[in-house]
């Protein structure tokens, strides 16, 4: 969970500590999230405003002209050198900064234009010297401008010489909720279509259940087959994280060094999360910025147009309060009135106590059907909050963040003359009330009170709702012709139908993520999910042909054939490949406040696996399948007792080999301590030390570690990225085989994982000229990726490449 700053998370803390019993006492008692909230409120003092905006001060976002020109500065220095990715982004940086009517805008402009020519983008340069001329670009140097122009035109078909710098892109449906505000009595819906986004459906052989043990969960009615598609959702909303650094450089550590400074904010969409090195700029703040003007402007429209006076006090509030308060923005007060409304109703009706609203809030008049509206506000609104199972130091913070931000939100003033007023959140202009006035008396302005309520009730339902975006970046190696990637987390969002899922250890179904659909941004490398923190997740595809969809969209495939009345599963992070379970069931207590009782948890109980031999050594992971221990003496199987202190025993009589546990933990430490030395080797450009380093260790730690063990897949794929990299692809494919051993004894023959090392071996194969080992495995790679990513799938167009080539 993405909580505030540190800072503001001690500041909070001495607020509650210096509360005397009796005022813990009565907060604690609190039951209702409305009077959670106004007892935040009347906390809340001008200190607290003040102490939040110094933390501000650090996370400068306003247009600043003499920071708009180091920017330009630095993408000269790297123009230079012909670096021109770099340029671009620097560039951008200038763009982001410089006020609208300084020279310094046009500048960039036109800089950025050239960087773009030299990375081949000639209709984004062509867009940028339109933007640079209607800016004021120096008359004495357009010359400059109209000779690029001509250049790039000559590299253009006529066709698209045509388009307009940021011409509309073709309109998608309209996901905002109409002025009235949805109809609280719409029915629950097994349409494959639900509400007014094409891009979001649920299956017809699907239907949405409830009990109440589980909620509100999906469950199979006719069967499934394996990588069918079960539902696609878009989020209601998503933040995007800012600081995730995006490394693309050639893998040499000055390149990595040089392109730190860029992270997520910098080269991504905040609206359609689509990567792009040439954003349209927020014309309000410096942070903002958007593959397009269309973007810039629903982002506006639908929620920026308050955010962007207080940026920077939701970057030091933490990502899960700024989502919270764009869901709410974006709702409406109307929609926000209505669906409190519908929960009064039916605790009225359900005859359900203060304590119980929860259970109401999920549950029709009928309780045999399941409430659902698609991909509404009011699927978000009755998300579970699970108020009394926070700790009162938790529910103290956040009620205290959100009353901070009310209180700020509520003196931004009057909505600029070019809004259209939606919501009716603001005062007037004049009116806005001091902190003492407001919490005083418990809230001031009853509409404000209720858009304050519903941010805190959605912060609440963050913590076991949210979902965190993951993208597996390209790491930019073009020292080598294999796929590189790492996963990095991009954004949370909040998904409508997707939080119907429950969670397995060991899920039915895959996740496959599409970010941005922009005309500026570039296809987004494939997404991998898992609800808010790590997970196994997914991975991409590309949005399967939805025709003019801009944004976030996810596909849930089934991962197996699924029988009727099999319900519909997810991971939400802890996967019984990755974790103990133990471990798995403290992480999901701990946050998402159940017991898990999965299959895989069951089973793995009844095995007594947790005492079979295992080891995860700080940072170094080891998965439940692979994660045995061997002899090194006679290769027999090790067994860790339960008695820490008595270490590690031979199960074979003859041997009785005995390992103290530190010795253990020591070599496998060493292990991954190698792997980190090899991957800078690398860096360094020297992949024969990183080899030589990788076989020395590979040789030691085979004397306890088996085949399958996830450490031993590791040394594996290193050394064959050593060999690829120093042209011996025979070699390379060979330990890529025994990688792809250890990955299928983790995570399983048909997993993802499986599929994308596979992919790899194929790649190695194709290179080595390896044509029958190669047309072998591309039909098995190409199963898997189909499976879990769908068709639309980018490594697919490869493999098919590499088999028409291969097949002559």
């Amino acid at each position: 969970m993405d909580l505030p700053c540190l800072q503001w998370q001690d500041h909070v803390a001495q607020k509650w500590t210096s509360l005397d019993t009796q005022r813990k006492s009565c907060f604690e008692s609190l039951l209702d999230i409305d009077n959670v909230f106004k007892f935040a409120l009347t906390q809340t003092t001008r200190d607290d405003l003040d102490f939040l905006r110094g933390l501000s001060k650090g996370y400068p976002v306003q247009k600043d002209s003499e920071h708009a020109t180091r920017c330009r500065e630095r993408g000269n220095s790297s123009f230079k050198t012909r670096d021109y990715t770099a340029a671009t982004l620097h560039y951008s940086q200038g763009v982001c900064f410089a006020p609208t009517s300084s020279e310094q805008l046009s500048l960039c402009y036109a800089n950025r234009s050239a960087a773009l020519y030299h990375l081949q983008r000639y209709q984004e340069s062509l867009d940028d010297i339109d933007r640079a001329l209607k800016h004021g670009y120096p008359s004495h140097l357009q010359h400059k401008l109209q000779d690029r122009r001509a250049q790039c035109l000559n590299h253009l078909p006529k066709d698209d010489q045509r388009r307009k710098p940021d011409h509309p892109k073709p309109a998608r449906g309209d996901r905002r909720e109409p002025e009235g505000g949805e109809s609280p009595n719409a029915k629950p819906t097994k349409d494959i279509h639900n509400g007014s986004d094409p891009t979001v459906c649920i299956s017809p052989q699907v239907a949405v259940c409830f009990t109440p043990e589980k909620g509100r969960h999906l469950v199979v009615t006719e069967g499934i087959a394996a990588g069918e598609s079960i539902l696609k959702d878009s989020p209601y909303s998503c933040v995007l994280i800012p600081g995730t650094q995006e490394l693309k450089g050639k893998g040499k550590r000055q390149e990595k060094e040089r392109e730190q400074m860029f992270g997520t904010e910098d080269r991504r969409c905040h609206r359609c999360l689509g990567e792009t090195v040439c954003p349209v700029p927020c014309e309000g703040c410096s942070y903002s910025r958007y593959c397009s003007t269309v973007c810039r402007q629903e982002a506006w429209e639908e929620y920026h147009r308050w955010e962007c006076p207080i940026a920077a006090d939701l970057m030091a509030t933490g990502v899960m309060s700024h989502l919270a308060l764009r869901v709410s923005l974006k709702a409406g007060l109307k929609n926000v009135r209505r669906a409190r409304e519908l929960v009064g109703d039916k605790m009225s009706s359900l005859n359900c106590p203060n304590n119980d609203a929860e259970l109401a809030s999920t549950c029709s008049l009928d309780t045999n059907e399941a409430l659902y509206y698609g991909d509404t506000y009011f699927s978000i609104y009755h998300l579970l909050h699970h108020l009394t199972r926070h700790g009162p130091g938790l529910r103290f913070l956040c009620g205290v963040t959100i009353a901070t931000l009310y209180l700020t939100l509520s003196q931004a003033g009057p909505l600029p003359a070019s809004s259209r007023d939606r919501s009716g959140f603001f005062v007037p202009a004049g009116q806005s009330q001091s902190p003492e006035d407001q919490g005083g008396t418990a809230g001031g302005s009853p509409e404000l009170c209720l858009l304050g309520s519903a941010v805190l009730r959605h912060m609440l339902q963050l913590r076991s709702n949210a979902q965190a975006i993951s993208v597996l970046q390209d790491t930019g190696v073009t020292d080598i012709r294999v796929q590189s990637t790492r996963e990095i987390r991009v954004a949370t969002a909040i998904f409508p139908t997707l939080s119907l899922l429950n969670h397995s250890c060991c899920p039915n179904t895959s996740l496959a993520f599409s970010t941005g659909a922009g005309p500026h941004s570039d296809p987004s490398r494939p997404a991998r999910s898992g609800p808010d923190g790590s997970g196994p997740g997914g991975s991409a595809d590309s949005g399967e042909g939805v025709p003019g969809f801009c944004g976030v969209a996810v596909t849930v495939r089934a991962a197996k054939a699924l029988r009727p009345g099999q319900e519909i599963l997810h991971c939400y992070g802890p996967h019984s490949s990755r974790m103990e379970v133990r471990e798995r069931r403290r992480l999901l207590q701990g946050q998402y406040y159940f017991l898990c009782k999965c299959e895989a948890c069951n089973l793995q109980q009844e095995e007594g696996e947790e005492s079979e031999g295992r080891w995860e050594g700080p940072g170094i992971g080891g998965g439940p399948e692979g994660g045995g221990l061997q002899c090194d003496k006679c290769k027999g199987p090790l067994k860790k007792f339960k008695d820490s202190g008595k270490g590690f025993l031979c199960l074979r009589s003859p041997c009785g080999r005995s390992l103290s546990c530190s010795e253990v933990s020591h070599r496998l430490q060493d292990v991954g301590d190698h792997l980190e030395r090899a991957a800078d080797l690398m860096e360094r450009d020297r992949p024969d030390e990183a080899l030589r380093l990788l076989q020395r260790t590979a040789s030691q730690s085979g004397l306890i570690l088996p085949e399958t063990h996830p450490l031993q897949g590791e040394l594996a794929d290193a050394m064959a990225r050593a060999y690829a990299t120093m042209g011996d692809w025979s070699r390379a494919a060979s330990q890529l085989e025994r990688s792809a051993v250890a990955i299928g004894s983790q995570y399983g023959e048909d997993s993802v994982e499986l599929g994308r090392q596979l992919f790899k071996l194929a790649q190695l194969l194709f290179n080595g000229g390896a044509r029958g080992q190669a047309l072998t495995i591309i039909p098995r790679v190409r199963r898997l990726l189909c499976l879990h990513c769908g068709p639309q799938c980018p490594e697919l167009n490869e493999l098919q490449a590499m088999e028409e080539c291969l097949r002559g």
